[in-house]
Protein backbone atom coordinates (compact mmCIF):
# COMPACT_ATOMS: atom_id res chain seq x y z
CA UNK A 1 0.00 0.00 0.00
CA UNK A 2 2.87 2.22 1.04
CA UNK A 3 4.51 1.54 -2.16
CA UNK A 4 1.33 2.13 -4.16
CA UNK A 5 1.03 5.72 -2.19
CA UNK A 6 5.04 6.53 -3.23
CA UNK A 7 4.42 5.42 -7.01
CA UNK A 8 1.68 7.82 -7.41
CA UNK A 9 3.08 10.52 -5.39
CA UNK A 10 6.05 10.59 -7.67
CA UNK A 11 3.79 10.42 -11.18
CA UNK A 12 2.39 13.48 -9.47
CA UNK A 13 5.40 15.35 -8.91
CA UNK A 14 6.81 14.35 -12.43
CA UNK A 15 3.49 15.48 -13.88
CA UNK A 16 3.89 19.02 -11.98
CA UNK A 17 7.30 19.28 -12.85
CA UNK A 18 6.89 18.67 -16.74
CA UNK A 19 3.92 20.95 -16.31
CA UNK A 20 6.28 24.18 -14.69
CA UNK A 21 8.76 23.58 -17.39
CA UNK A 22 6.23 24.23 -20.16
CA UNK A 23 5.68 27.38 -18.34
CA UNK A 24 1.93 26.33 -17.51
CA UNK A 25 -0.25 28.17 -14.33
CA UNK A 26 0.14 27.65 -11.14
CA UNK A 27 -3.72 26.87 -11.30
CA UNK A 28 -3.64 24.75 -14.15
CA UNK A 29 -0.61 22.83 -12.53
CA UNK A 30 -3.27 22.51 -9.21
CA UNK A 31 -5.79 21.39 -11.25
CA UNK A 32 -4.07 18.03 -13.54
CA UNK A 33 -2.40 17.69 -9.85
CA UNK A 34 -5.62 16.84 -8.54
CA UNK A 35 -7.42 15.48 -11.71
CA UNK A 36 -4.88 13.08 -12.28
CA UNK A 37 -4.25 11.85 -8.46
CA UNK A 38 -8.31 11.11 -8.88
CA UNK A 39 -7.95 9.20 -11.77
CA UNK A 40 -5.13 7.47 -10.07
CA UNK A 41 -7.33 6.50 -6.71
CA UNK A 42 -9.52 5.39 -9.59
CA UNK A 43 -7.51 2.64 -11.25
CA UNK A 44 -5.80 1.77 -7.60
CA UNK A 45 -3.13 -0.09 -9.45
CA UNK A 46 -1.34 -0.02 -12.87
CA UNK A 47 -0.53 3.90 -13.30
CA UNK A 48 1.82 3.32 -16.48
CA UNK A 49 -0.41 0.96 -18.53
CA UNK A 50 -2.43 3.54 -20.70
CA UNK A 51 -6.44 1.80 -20.49
CA UNK A 52 -8.62 3.52 -22.92
CA UNK A 53 -11.69 1.84 -21.90
CA UNK A 54 -10.19 2.30 -18.03
CA UNK A 55 -10.04 6.06 -19.10
CA UNK A 56 -14.02 6.00 -20.52
CA UNK A 57 -15.51 3.89 -17.15
CA UNK A 58 -13.62 6.82 -15.09
CA UNK A 59 -14.98 9.76 -17.20
CA UNK A 60 -18.73 8.57 -17.08
CA UNK A 61 -18.50 7.85 -13.61
CA UNK A 62 -17.94 11.63 -13.56
CA UNK A 63 -20.62 12.38 -15.86
CA UNK A 64 -23.22 10.19 -14.22
CA UNK A 65 -21.97 12.40 -10.98
CA UNK A 66 -23.37 15.69 -12.63
CA UNK A 67 -19.67 16.97 -13.48
CA UNK A 68 -20.01 19.82 -16.20
CA UNK A 69 -18.48 19.17 -19.56
CA UNK A 70 -15.85 21.34 -19.62
CA UNK A 71 -14.40 19.61 -16.01
CA UNK A 72 -15.07 16.21 -16.92
CA UNK A 73 -12.54 17.64 -20.44
CA UNK A 74 -10.39 18.79 -17.42
CA UNK A 75 -9.84 15.42 -16.34
CA UNK A 76 -9.49 13.93 -19.98
CA UNK A 77 -6.67 16.56 -20.90
CA UNK A 78 -4.98 15.72 -17.48
CA UNK A 79 -4.57 12.08 -18.54
CA UNK A 80 -3.57 12.99 -22.04
CA UNK A 81 -1.04 14.90 -21.37
CA UNK A 82 -0.17 12.45 -18.46
CA UNK A 83 0.83 9.51 -20.87
CA UNK A 84 1.81 11.60 -23.97
CA UNK A 85 4.19 14.11 -22.36
CA UNK A 86 5.30 12.18 -18.87
CA UNK A 87 5.21 8.83 -20.17
CA UNK A 88 6.16 9.41 -23.31
CA UNK A 89 3.26 7.03 -24.06
CA UNK A 90 2.21 8.35 -27.97
CA UNK A 91 -1.00 5.75 -28.68
CA UNK A 92 -3.96 7.74 -29.43
CA UNK A 93 -6.65 8.20 -26.80
CA UNK A 94 -9.35 8.86 -29.28
CA UNK A 95 -11.71 10.11 -27.06
CA UNK A 96 -14.37 12.72 -27.67
CA UNK A 97 -16.52 12.84 -24.70
CA UNK A 98 -18.06 15.90 -23.86
CA UNK A 99 -18.88 19.34 -26.20
CA UNK A 100 -18.28 22.60 -24.36
CA UNK A 101 -21.42 23.81 -23.10
CA UNK A 102 -22.66 26.45 -25.60
CA UNK A 103 -24.00 28.91 -22.63
CA UNK A 104 -23.95 32.72 -23.21
CA UNK A 105 -21.79 34.89 -21.07
CA UNK A 106 -23.64 37.30 -19.05
CA UNK A 107 -23.45 41.11 -19.91
CA UNK A 108 -23.77 43.91 -18.04
CA UNK A 109 -25.64 47.08 -19.89
CA UNK A 110 -23.54 50.31 -19.67
CA UNK A 111 -26.21 51.51 -17.24
CA UNK A 112 -25.73 48.65 -14.76
CA UNK A 113 -21.41 48.81 -14.64
CA UNK A 114 -22.16 52.34 -14.49
CA UNK A 115 -24.11 51.95 -11.56
CA UNK A 116 -21.73 49.18 -9.97
CA UNK A 117 -18.66 51.71 -10.29
CA UNK A 118 -20.96 54.56 -8.83
CA UNK A 119 -21.45 53.04 -5.98
CA UNK A 120 -18.32 52.05 -4.96
CA UNK A 121 -17.18 54.35 -2.28
CA UNK A 122 -13.88 53.33 -1.68
CA UNK A 123 -11.33 54.36 -4.08
CA UNK A 124 -9.16 51.13 -4.40
CA UNK A 125 -12.09 48.88 -4.90
CA UNK A 126 -13.30 51.22 -7.35
CA UNK A 127 -10.44 51.18 -9.42
CA UNK A 128 -10.10 47.86 -9.95
CA UNK A 129 -14.00 47.21 -10.63
CA UNK A 130 -12.97 50.50 -13.24
CA UNK A 131 -9.60 48.78 -14.76
CA UNK A 132 -10.97 45.70 -15.11
CA UNK A 133 -13.89 46.71 -17.21
CA UNK A 134 -12.02 49.32 -19.21
CA UNK A 135 -9.42 46.95 -20.25
CA UNK A 136 -11.29 43.37 -20.41
CA UNK A 137 -8.64 42.13 -17.60
CA UNK A 138 -9.39 38.61 -16.00
CA UNK A 139 -9.94 39.00 -12.40
CA UNK A 140 -6.07 37.08 -11.97
CA UNK A 141 -4.66 39.30 -14.24
CA UNK A 142 -5.65 42.81 -12.78
CA UNK A 143 -4.52 41.44 -9.07
CA UNK A 144 -0.95 40.48 -10.84
CA UNK A 145 -0.76 44.05 -12.27
CA UNK A 146 2.65 46.10 -11.24
CA UNK A 147 3.43 50.24 -11.82
CA UNK A 148 5.32 49.23 -14.41
CA UNK A 149 2.47 47.46 -16.04
CA UNK A 150 0.89 51.00 -17.29
CA UNK A 151 2.31 53.18 -19.29
CA UNK A 152 0.55 56.68 -18.49
CA UNK A 153 1.71 58.25 -21.61
CA UNK A 154 0.44 56.34 -23.99
CA UNK A 155 -3.10 54.83 -22.33
CA UNK A 156 -1.68 51.13 -22.29
CA UNK A 157 -1.69 48.23 -20.08
CA UNK A 158 1.22 45.59 -20.55
CA UNK A 159 -0.45 42.37 -19.26
CA UNK A 160 2.09 39.84 -18.16
CA UNK A 161 1.97 36.14 -18.46
CA UNK A 162 -2.14 36.33 -19.02
CA UNK A 163 -3.53 32.95 -19.90
CA UNK A 164 -1.41 30.60 -21.76
CA UNK A 165 1.66 32.51 -19.88
CA UNK A 166 0.85 35.12 -23.29
CA UNK A 167 1.18 38.68 -22.83
CA UNK A 168 -0.50 41.61 -24.24
CA UNK A 169 -1.32 45.30 -24.63
CA UNK A 170 -4.80 46.60 -23.75
CA UNK A 171 -6.21 49.56 -22.88
CA UNK A 172 -5.90 52.54 -20.49
CA UNK A 173 -8.96 54.44 -20.28
CA UNK A 174 -8.50 58.63 -19.71
CA UNK A 175 -11.62 58.28 -17.46
CA UNK A 176 -9.97 56.61 -14.45
CA UNK A 177 -5.98 57.82 -16.34
CA UNK A 178 -5.67 60.40 -12.98
CA UNK A 179 -7.34 58.55 -10.21
CA UNK A 180 -4.75 55.94 -11.16
CA UNK A 181 -1.52 57.77 -11.77
CA UNK A 182 -2.26 59.45 -7.83
CA UNK A 183 -2.82 55.79 -6.52
CA UNK A 184 0.21 54.65 -7.80
CA UNK A 185 2.43 58.09 -7.52
CA UNK A 186 3.68 56.75 -4.03
CA UNK A 187 4.93 53.46 -5.08
CA UNK A 188 7.59 51.48 -6.11
CA UNK A 189 8.07 50.57 -9.77
CA UNK A 190 7.72 46.79 -8.86
CA UNK A 191 5.16 47.14 -6.16
CA UNK A 192 1.99 45.21 -7.37
CA UNK A 193 -0.44 48.06 -8.25
CA UNK A 194 -3.63 46.30 -5.90
CA UNK A 195 -2.23 45.17 -3.04
CA UNK A 196 -3.49 43.79 -0.08
CA UNK A 197 -4.12 45.17 3.03
CA UNK A 198 -1.62 43.38 4.86
CA UNK A 199 1.15 43.83 1.71
CA UNK A 200 1.68 41.69 -1.22
CA UNK A 201 -0.85 41.02 -4.31
CA UNK A 202 -4.20 41.32 -3.47
CA UNK A 203 -6.03 37.75 -3.95
CA UNK A 204 -8.05 37.07 -6.58
CA UNK A 205 -11.13 35.76 -3.95
CA UNK A 206 -10.66 39.67 -2.26
CA UNK A 207 -11.29 40.52 -5.98
CA UNK A 208 -14.19 38.62 -6.11
CA UNK A 209 -15.71 39.76 -3.20
CA UNK A 210 -15.84 43.56 -3.96
CA UNK A 211 -17.67 42.94 -7.08
CA UNK A 212 -20.14 40.87 -5.42
CA UNK A 213 -20.66 43.38 -2.74
CA UNK A 214 -21.07 46.05 -5.08
CA UNK A 215 -23.48 44.14 -7.17
CA UNK A 216 -25.59 43.94 -4.33
CA UNK A 217 -25.38 47.14 -2.66
CA UNK A 218 -26.37 48.82 -6.02
CA UNK A 219 -29.40 46.21 -6.30
CA UNK A 220 -28.19 44.22 -10.05
CA UNK A 221 -28.94 40.39 -9.26
CA UNK A 222 -28.50 38.97 -12.74
CA UNK A 223 -26.19 35.76 -12.56
CA UNK A 224 -22.84 38.11 -13.00
CA UNK A 225 -19.07 37.45 -12.08
CA UNK A 226 -16.24 39.40 -12.05
CA UNK A 227 -15.75 37.83 -15.46
CA UNK A 228 -18.61 39.61 -16.38
CA UNK A 229 -16.95 43.09 -16.51
CA UNK A 230 -14.43 41.40 -19.25
CA UNK A 231 -17.19 39.69 -21.24
CA UNK A 232 -19.38 43.35 -21.15
CA UNK A 233 -15.87 45.04 -22.14
CA UNK A 234 -15.70 43.05 -25.40
CA UNK A 235 -19.65 42.90 -26.01
CA UNK A 236 -19.70 47.01 -25.38
CA UNK A 237 -16.25 47.20 -27.76
CA UNK A 238 -18.62 45.35 -30.51
CA UNK A 239 -21.62 47.03 -30.21
CA UNK A 240 -19.12 50.22 -30.54
CA UNK A 241 -18.61 49.27 -33.82
CA UNK A 242 -14.83 48.38 -33.07
CA UNK A 243 -13.46 45.55 -35.50
CA UNK A 244 -13.51 41.96 -34.19
CA UNK A 245 -9.81 41.30 -34.78
CA UNK A 246 -8.92 44.26 -32.59
CA UNK A 247 -11.28 42.92 -29.98
CA UNK A 248 -9.41 39.74 -30.16
CA UNK A 249 -5.80 41.28 -29.78
CA UNK A 250 -7.31 43.34 -26.70
CA UNK A 251 -9.15 39.93 -24.65
CA UNK A 252 -5.74 37.85 -26.16
CA UNK A 253 -7.41 35.42 -27.56
CA UNK A 254 -5.61 32.97 -29.65
CA UNK A 255 -8.34 31.80 -31.74
CA UNK A 256 -10.93 34.48 -33.32
CA UNK A 257 -13.88 31.55 -32.84
CA UNK A 258 -13.72 32.60 -28.90
CA UNK A 259 -14.32 36.60 -29.91
CA UNK A 260 -17.26 35.37 -32.13
CA UNK A 261 -19.50 33.95 -28.94
CA UNK A 262 -19.85 38.42 -28.36
CA UNK A 263 -20.96 38.49 -31.97
CA UNK A 264 -24.31 36.72 -30.81
CA UNK A 265 -24.96 38.77 -27.84
CA UNK A 266 -24.56 42.18 -29.11
CA UNK A 267 -27.70 44.04 -28.94
CA UNK A 268 -27.31 46.38 -31.98
CA UNK A 269 -28.69 43.86 -34.75
CA UNK A 270 -31.58 42.50 -32.40
CA UNK A 271 -32.61 45.89 -31.59
CA UNK A 272 -33.30 46.37 -35.32
CA UNK A 273 -36.37 43.32 -35.47
CA UNK A 274 -39.48 44.18 -33.95
CA UNK A 275 -41.05 41.67 -31.83
CA UNK A 276 -43.94 40.02 -33.70
CA UNK A 277 -46.19 40.54 -30.54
Amino acid sequence: MENHQNQMDLFLEKLANELKLRNYSRKTIKSYVLCLRGYFLFLKIDFTTLNIEKIKEFLLLKYDKGFSSQTINLYLNAIKFFYRDVLKNFTNIDIKFAKRSKKLPVVLSKQEILRIIDGISNPKHKLIVSLSYGAGLRVSEVVALKIKDIDFERNLIYVRHGKGAKDRITLLSEKIKNDLKSFACMKDFNMYLFESERGGKLTIRSAEKIFENAMKKVGIYKDATFHSLRHSFATHLLENGTDIRYVQELLGHQNIRTTQIYTHITSNAINQIRSPL
